[in-house]
């Protein structure tokens, strides 16, 4: 008779993201709720500090009561600035100032005996800041620091910067040296890596002697996944019955296709080419809804070029959507488009993950990892980025090949229940964070 694994210690583990969304917002769990949820559940106290300005929403937030009893962790949340821009002085200053704040409650807390040290500290990059004062205190208090990296810092805003590439390599030196060697710094401080794609985790790699590769735990790449269970599987044939509406009878071959984008609508973000693609499609008379959410500077142009639309291809703006109405948009959609730009530091977004779930054909433009996936388990179709023509392109074929449209789902399906199943991963996950106290 087989027997459940036992549990292991309980350690006193802090999480350290100012970014995520957190309980009460509203809004689906990302990666740090997850991971605080798979550790609480498996006897750890979990102290999780964020800070009171969400990224996303751009707004001062508070957590709920009763957060413990509902999930079997806290949130700790740093008073921080507000900034409204993602590459602004304004943001950087409030990094530096949450960075400071947290380092200073934290030891405060454990001087008066608030809180207890922590064994672990699972700390994020990005941002900078907050990942210093977290090397800080875990020396200072002999914990474990691992380091987690979802973006690559500050690589990511030299891929931002304007003008051309050549222009590029002159200016990142002078204003991004100084982020790179506070990086390699703590790369190097780290008792562990962890990463939530391969590429992110070659480039923080390359931060680390040969000395200090030797003395630290084997890194982990654990991506940032999906709840399967929240999504049905796709159809497997057409549905060739018509289905009667007020004034007409269509199958589900001739229905409109229905396309979701869902994600920050910002700079790095390749939104402005659906609405191109929009144009061509009613052009050439295909029937397609394409959905929009999320929110950011670019929604409020969004709305307008959306209503500005008409023909066969609709645009719909649907704004930042809570969680049960996000999930319910990817249910009733056929296809997730991800719209991203060369200079966008992502490489296995939400979004993706998010799509292959619900079996969504996955329409995308990122090279490297995502690609690789998409092809391997013919999950969809790539297109290329700012060229509204090879977006239209692989809409169009997925609206006049249903069967191909069937194929595509099924693939993204089993790509998700492969590779995005959180539930699967952040357990695994969890399991090598414990390994690295020990």
């Amino acid at each position: 008779m087989s027997r459940a694994a036992p549990l292991p210690k309980p350690l006193t583990i802090w999480i350290i993201n100012p970014f995520d969304d957190i309980p009460g917002e509203g809004l689906p769990p990302l990666r740090y709720w997850s991971l605080a949820r798979v550790l609480a559940g498996r006897g750890h106290n979990v102290i999780w500090w964020s800070a009171t300005w969400s990224h996303r929403r751009k707004a001062t937030r508070s957590v709920p009561l009763g957060i413990r009893d509902e999930e079997g962790f806290s949130v700790r949340l740093v008073a921080t600035r507000p900034y409204k821009k993602d590459v602004s002085l304004a943001r950087f200053a409030s990094h530096r100032n949450f960075g400071r704040t947290f380092e200073r409650l934290a030891n405060e807390s454990i001087a008066s005996g608030q809180l207890v040290r922590p064994d672990l500290i699972v700390a994020s990059l990005a941002p900078l800041d907050s990942l210093e004062a977290a090397a800080r205190l875990a020396q200072r208090l002999d914990a474990n620091l691992i380091v987690d990296s979802v973006e690559i810092w500050p690589d990511s805003f030299e891929r931002l910067m304007p003008g051309p590439q050549w222009l590029k390599k002159i200016l990142s030196p002078l204003f991004l040296s100084g982020m790179y060697r506070r990086r390699h710094a703590v790369i190097q401080a780290a008792d562990a890596l962890s990463s939530a794609t391969q590429i992110f985790l070659d480039t923080i790699a390359c931060d680390l002697s040969s000395d200090s590769r030797a003395d630290k735990t084997a890194p982990y790449v654990c991506p940032f996944g999906a709840y399967l269970q929240e999504f049905n599987p796709p159809p497997r044939t057409v549905n060739h019955v018509p289905v009667l509406h007020e004034k007409t009878a269509a199958t589900s071959d001739t229905l409109p296709l229905q396309c979701v984008y869902s994600g920050m609508l910002a700079a790095g973000q390749d939104v402005d080419t659906l609405i191109a693609a929009a144009k061509i499609l009613s052009a050439s008379a295909i029937a397609a809804t394409l959905h929009i959410a999320g929110t950011g500077p670019f929604e409020d142009s969004l709305r307008k070029a959306a209503a500005a639309l008409g023909g066969s291809c609709r645009v719909r703006v649907h704004g930042l959507l809570h969680r049960k109405a996000y999930v319910q948009l990817l249910s009733e959609c056929d296809v997730g488009l991800v719209l991203v730009r060369p200079e966008s530091p992502a490489a296995i977004p939400y979004k993706a993950c998010d799509y292959a779930a619900a079996g969504l054909a996955i329409v995308n433009s990122l090279p490297g990892e995502l690609e690789s996936l998409i092809t391997r388990f013919v999950a969809g179709l790539k297109y290329t980025a700012g060229d509204a023509a090879s977006l239209a392109r692989a809409i169009s074929l997925l609206a006049s090949n249903r069967p191909l449209l069937l194929d595509y789902r099924q693939g993204a399906r089993q790509l998700a229940e492969a590779e995005f199943d959180r539930e699967k991963l952040y357990s695994q996950f969890a399991q090598w964070i414990e390994a690295t106290a020990s």
